[in-house]
């Protein structure tokens, strides 16, 4: 049977010319220049401004971490680990966070993080990554379809929510993915198999699940026989692969693969409190009947997210048997997990998709380049900058803060220059905090406290440091202020902060922590130091503020 007629012949593959001329290329390369500018100074405003987050502290302590030889380690993940949000345990500045997840690929960037060692550098990273990704797309593209149709595939990739909202969220090591697959995309049709093999070892390495990309490779590769062994291989290896690195080697790390990724994101198929991946897939082939209700279970969000997917690609994809072959081990895993956030197109998930769907329109255009008429060319255009306001009014991850309002019932909206005044006075207080004192931070100042081994996040007060000693943290800094102007609108700023004031005067009435720095909402506080009478004052009075919950 052969499935899928999109796969380009050899004869085809050899009518086209990859060759370019030299004004369309350079129009092409300042355009992707243009793309990096853009976001790349979004997303550093983003970080600057103090609305990068947890997720990108733990990424900057585990590359700081391994510029000192510490690989891997990170107290910021421990505070997530199920060892202390089950067993209750203390925060440890060792532990490994290979157990939550294997991504040992990370080490490629560590020489270019000794560098420039700031989190600041990761935002750099990720975006050279993603924008590297488009220009190795487009190289792809040229490979059976014409300059026109490869740049609207190009321009559709820069355009795509599901690319520039994981692009403007925390560093995240899925940003790697598209230009991992799609140079392994650009090898095979190459014949370039040392490349091939490469990309699917980094590929494999960029995170313990990306196997099941592979493994919708390889069923492409079957179905459409362009190369069965090759594909056969690329289902055994990324199956495998998953398998081990699951239930072998992070399980050396700690449990948090059984105790809480597989309950948290496939609990519906378990039957006990924890589970690991053999015992999820036993509990899914044991039990059809859950499986394919939980398949057609709200399949309007399933159908919206896949619309939203392919809008910049024009919707082909939809009709691309190659691009579903492509993603149907990634889709059908996003499919069976529970939760809402998996039908978010603006977090780090959805990149997962980008390669297979943007691979499968080129191959559907392929064969089909006729019905690249001025017409389609004008709606295609139409979609791109609907994706595009699309980006712009969600502001993925408060990235337009400044632009869009966060909430409009009721009015949140938070000014360039109230925000860029606000994070001065939060950067007043982060100079008193020694370099390498230990600290415990609400979320959105972690990052950038987050170069250093002793780091937790607020209400954690005590971690266990390398003596194996618990100890307490140093310094306590919380901007309360950021949660005040949010907390109208949002319940995790009103729970944030409905927790936090309670515990600030705990600590002050208990004179563990003494206020030694009060600005603009931002408490910075010190332990084993009494408060400044006039700081205690101040919070007396301010309190009153945070006082209706």
């Amino acid at each position: 049977m052969t499935l899928i007629h999109d796969a380009i012949a050899p004869s085809w593959f050899a009518q086209i010319s990859v060759g370019e001329a030299p004004g369309r290329a350079e129009a092409r390369i300042a355009a992707s220049s243009g793309v990096f500018a853009v976001t790349l100074t979004f997303g550093l405003h983003r970080y600057f401004t103090f609305y990068a987050s947890y997720d990108q502290g733990i990424f900057n302590q585990l590359f700081w971490n391994g510029i000192h030889g510490r690989f891997f380690q990170s107290s910021l993940s421990s505070v997530l680990s199920g060892a202390v949000v089950h067993d209750q345990q203390v925060p440890a500045v060792f532990y490994h966070r290979l157990g939550q997840h294997f991504d040992p690929v990370l080490l490629l960037w560590h020489p270019v993080y000794a560098l420039f060692p700031n989190a600041a550098t990761l935002v750099v990273l990720q975006v050279v990554l993603v924008t590297a990704g488009g220009l190795v797309l487009y190289a792809l593209a040229r490979q059976y379809l014409k300059p026109a149709i490869a740049l609207m595939i190009t321009a559709g990739y820069y355009a795509a929510v599901a690319v520039i909202g994981p692009t403007f969220s925390n560093f995240h090591d899925l940003s790697q993915i598209p230009l991992f697959l799609f140079t392994l995309f650009l090898a095979l049709e190459k014949r370039w198999w040392w490349l091939f093999w490469l990309m699917a070892a980094l590929t494999l390495l960029a995170r313990e699940d990306t196997g099941v990309l592979l493994f919708g490779i390889g069923v492409y590769l079957v179905l459409s026989r362009r190369f069965p062994r090759v594909g056969l291989v690329l289902c055994a290896i990324g199956f495998g692969y998953v398998m081990a690195a699951t239930n072998v080697f992070m399980p050396m790390f700690s449990r948090d693969v059984s105790q809480r990724f597989m309950i948290e994101r496939f609990g519906h198929f378990a039957t006990g409190s924890e589970a690991s991946t053999l015992e999820i897939l036993w509990g899914m082939i044991s039990n059809p009947i859950r499986l394919i209700g939980h398949l057609l279970k709200s399949l309007d969000q399933k159908v919206l997210y896949m619309l939203a997917q392919t809008l910049p690609l024009a919707f082909v994809p939809l009709i691309s048997p190659s691009a579903w072959a492509l993603i149907s081990a990634p889709l059908a895993q996003l499919l069976l997990q529970g939760g809402e956030s998996r039908f978010s197109i603006y977090i780090r998930y959805a990149i997962t998709l980008v390669p297979g769907l943007f691979y499968g329109a080129i191959l559907w255009w392929s064969v089909h380049q006729d019905r690249f008429r001025p017409r389609f060319r004008q709606f295609w255009k139409g979609f791109l900058i609907l994706s595009l306001l699309i980006v712009v009014l969600k502001s993925p991850h408060r990235v337009f803060y400044f632009l869009v309002p966060d909430s409009f019932q009721p009015w949140v909206h938070v000014p360039l220059t109230r925000q860029w005044e606000h994070a001065g006075h939060v950067r007043s207080l982060l100079y008193q905090i020694p370099p390498t004192a230990s600290v415990s931070a609400t979320t959105y100042i972690i990052p950038h406290l987050s170069s250093r081994r002793e780091v937790l996040r607020i209400p954690f007060l005590q971690f266990r440091n390398d003596q194996n000693q618990v100890a307490e943290v140093e310094y306590l800094i919380a901007d309360l202020g950021q949660m005040q102007q949010y907390r109208v609108a949002f319940k995790d700023e009103r729970g944030a902060l409905a927790q936090l004031v309670p515990l600030i005067d705990q600590l002050i009435d208990q004179k563990t922590y003494g206020i030694q720095g009060l600005e603009d909402g931002v408490i910075l506080m010190q332990h084993g130091q009494p408060s400044k009478p006039e700081l205690l004052n101040t919070w007396t009075k301010l309190r009153r503020n945070y006082s209706n919950f």
